[in-house]
């Protein structure tokens, strides 16, 4: 296995804003710390759940998928929008934070949103399962990746932190352009 691609990969696919980073900033933004923490949460648990997952049922997987992509399309693009609604309404409807920035919500965001499915689906069929089949290569692999993601989705949150004054100062672009970035990670699902 070539670790250096696979650590990049790892990297550049966790790191880049995606939905559910673009959701923990949002939420950061609009509840605090404490609650966008909890997104994480359940977004990191989610995340190390589909890697389980894929490494358990890699060839099941691999006839189910194809079959499976339309629909998680559908679904993904549906939560997507929705998303994107919700970000441009915070503010002006009651306060749901409770609900979209809850350990749930990160959790089940992860099942939903694309990126994060087709990622945890490949990496360790791709970089892993060829070359070591061991439980212990694997798991080692699994508990790598998800510690990846799991940083990842805390830089967000500690940059969220540290520009959060401005965040708020600047909220209508704020959410505008936080809007438009789902919008596009949307778009991305169907080209």
């Amino acid at each position: 296995m070539n670790t250096a691609s696979f650590l990049l990969y790892c990297f550049i696919v966790t790191f880049t804003p995606g939905p559910t980073n673009i959701m923990i900033l949002s939420t950061l933004k609009s509840s605090g710390t404490r609650q966008a923490l909890r997104y994480v949460y359940g977004a990191t648990l989610a995340f190390g759940l589909l890697l389980v997952l894929s490494a358990m049922l890699n060839t099941a997987l691999a006839t189910i998928l194809p079959r499976l992509l339309p629909v998680m399309r559908v679904l993904g693009t549906l939560y997507m929008l929705y998303l994107t609604y919700k970000i441009l309404q915070n503010g002006h409807e009651k306060d749901t934070s409770e609900t979209t920035g809850s350990l749930r919500a990160g959790f089940l965001m992860q099942f939903l949103n694309p990126k994060v499915v087709l990622f945890t689906a490949t990496v360790i069929p791709s970089f892993v399962l060829p070359y070591y089949t061991s439980v212990h290569s694997v798991v080692w692999a699994v508990a790598s990746v998800t510690l990846i993601g799991s940083l990842a989705f805390a830089s967000w949150l500690g940059f969220g932190t540290l520009f959060k004054t401005f965040l708020q100062k600047h909220d209508t672009a704020t959410k505008l352009v936080m809007a438009l970035l789902l919008l596009y990670a949307t778009a991305m699902i169907w080209i």
